[in-house]
């Protein structure tokens, strides 16, 4: 089994339309969606949720009425404002329990905290495996951990070659979650400043966990000067620049009508997509 997560150092570079295309192109595979915090692979590749479970991470404050006699310590020393009129906020409450360690009558205690749900859904293209992390709730790393175990279950299950994994944006603990131990990692930029800015960030982090790297360079002719930045900065760093993808108006297109663009046009951009997935399969291949 090779597991290729797609990242990249900021939102909104293309890399879930990719994922989505990568999934109509590709043969046994898993798909799992570790953006877990503004998941929205589901839009294009519409699941039928087939296995839902809760997810309890962390713990929150609760007051006991009856024991509680209002002496307001608790909300004084709150430095989260959590505690108003002797209640607690789930929101606010950030689990550390120090509220409970200062209540002079006991009267407080910290329960589990359902902080979302996983799924395991059917596709056409084959299984997905996504979660949605509650309103307000942290622990997306633990989540993204539960997703991918949640796929290498179903690769060893099904006996399949690939899981395929969208990525979180960034460079914190839900990217760490979703990297270590994957077999490639394809980032995917866009030729801005902030883009060229937030790949050195994120091959960084690859390198650290020992990841290979391949770097795609999306909307590529919107600033070709930048790209040849980009480029020449890889070459430099002995990375591969996999794919130049063009800026096209078809991608756009291809969401509204909930489609991945290989199978809405056979444009340009699909040939550039279906190339890069040719060099990435020859990669897992080695």
């Amino acid at each position: 089994m090779k597991e290729i997560v797609v990242l990249s150092g900021k939102g909104g570079t293309g890399k879930t339309s990719i994922v989505a295309s990568f999934a109509s192109l590709a043969q046994s595979k898993v798909l799992a969606d570790c953006d877990v915090d503004a998941a929205d692979l589901h839009l294009l590749l519409k699941p039928k949720v087939k296995e839902e479970k809760e997810f309890w991470s962390g713990r929150v404050a609760f007051i006991d009425e009856e024991k509680c006699t209002e002496c307001g310590l608790c909300q004084e020393l709150c430095r989260f404002g959590a505690i108003k009129d002797f209640e607690v906020d789930p929101l606010s409450c950030e689990g550390c329990g120090f509220c409970y360690q200062v209540c002079p009558v006991d009267a407080i205690a910290t329960k589990d905290s359902m902080s979302g749900h996983s799924f395991i859904s059917e596709t056409k293209y084959g299984y997905l495996c996504h979660a949605r992390l509650g309103i307000a709730q942290e622990n997306s790393g633990k989540l993204v951990a539960l997703v991918r175990q949640n796929a290498k279950l179903i690769v060893e299950r099904e006996n399949l070659d690939y899981i395929i994994t969208d990525g979180p944006p960034g460079i914190g603990c839900p990217v760490i979650s979703s990297l270590s131990g994957a077999s490639l990692a394809l980032l995917v930029t866009e030729p801005t400043l902030s883009g060229m800015h937030d790949l050195e960030r994120v091959i960084g982090v690859c390198r650290h966990f020992g990841v290979p790297v391949l770097v795609c360079v999306n909307k590529y002719d919107l600033n070709e000067e930048n790209t040849y930045r980009i480029e020449s900065y890889c070459g430099s760093e002995g990375i591969e620049v996999a794919a130049r993808i063009s800026f096209d108006n078809v991608i756009t297109e291809a969401i509204v009508r909930g489609l991945p663009v290989v199978e809405y046009s056979n444009s340009k951009v699909t040939q550039q997509i279906k190339e890069l997935w040719q060099i990435i399969s020859a990669k897992l291949e080695k």
